[in-house]
């Protein structure tokens, strides 16, 4: 993994500072192992979230404005843009003529809606658990998440030219070698590592089951589907890993870390 690699893919997968230039780009596309090279980067200053002296719901808060501000919400809009594909009546064409809309639908709403409820409500437990566990946890499951995108990116075929193409154009099956050895840490170094094992695995289940959903409904892995997995395959991750540690150590009391009226006010702030 070259050093024009890395910052290629830092300065396109998130807001990091750190400069956009064609040498970076291509070495980026060629190179599938920094997807979860910058799930580490991400994961690491998500958790350090988990450190601040907080309550539940602002730590939950603050975890997600974190993500968000170093990812940014590209990412999302692959989300959005197949929430709305999902429900909308017709082929494979017609499907691919809603994602270039740039209107959001009811589908595309209720997709995002849905992530970001989700991120907030699954971040409320994690702030309950011990921080060796916490750090785990988000750390795994997002290099999880960039493994399944460097999965599709490595297996996939874009059903059209753009930034799909671009990624899995240039890359096949031999290249997801890398992308396996540098996710492997994440799942050896964690404490415990079954949380970190269980939220790789959700991960990149999303990354198979969107793969498998893209063929016959939209004719192939597009940036849309790539960003997507990101995001679900993040959200996949940290429900799984919180709740193989919750059944693993039977600590109900995770389940009532937040009384029902916080859980409502939170929701109440995600729809506004």
């Amino acid at each position: 993994m070259s050093f024009a690699a890395l910052r290629g893919a830092v300065g396109f997968l998130t807001r990091v500072p750190i400069g956009h230039d064609n040498t970076g780009w291509e070495a980026f596309t060629r190179t599938p192992a920094t997807f979860p090279a910058v799930g580490y980067l991400v994961g690491v200053l998500g958790a350090l979230v988990f450190l601040v002296p907080a309550t539940p719901t602002v730590t939950a808060f603050l975890y997600v404005l974190v993500l968000y501000a170093v990812t940014g919400i590209n990412h999302a809009d692959g989300v959005a843009d197949l929430g709305d594909a999902a429900v909308v009546h017709g082929d494979a064409e017609r499907r691919r003529e809603v994602l270039k809309d740039g209107t959001l639908g009811v589908g595309g709403t209720f997709a995002l809606v849905g992530l970001i409820v989700g991120l907030v409500l699954v971040a409320v437990p994690l702030a309950g658990v011990p921080i060796a566990v916490a750090a785990s946890i988000v750390i795994a499951a997002e290099v999880g998440a960039r493994l399944g995108t460097a999965a599709l990116v490595c297996v996939g075929t874009a059903p059209h030219e753009g930034l799909g193409s671009q990624l899995t154009g240039v890359n096949g099956p031999r290249s997801l070698v890398a992308p396996v050895l540098i996710a492997l840490p994440a799942v050896v170094l964690a404490r415990p590592s079954y949380v970190a094992t269980a939220a790789v695995v959700a991960a990149v289940a999303v990354a198979v089951a969107l793969y498998r959903w893209s063929g016959p409904t939209l004719g192939g892995v597009n940036g849309d589907v790539l960003g997507a997995t990101t995001e679900l395959g993040r959200l996949a991750g940290l429900l799984v890993g919180v709740l193989a540690w919750t059944l693993w150590t039977g600590d109900a009391t995770l389940v009532g870390t937040l009384p029902t009226g916080e859980v409502t006010e939170v929701i109440a702030w995600t729809l506004s």
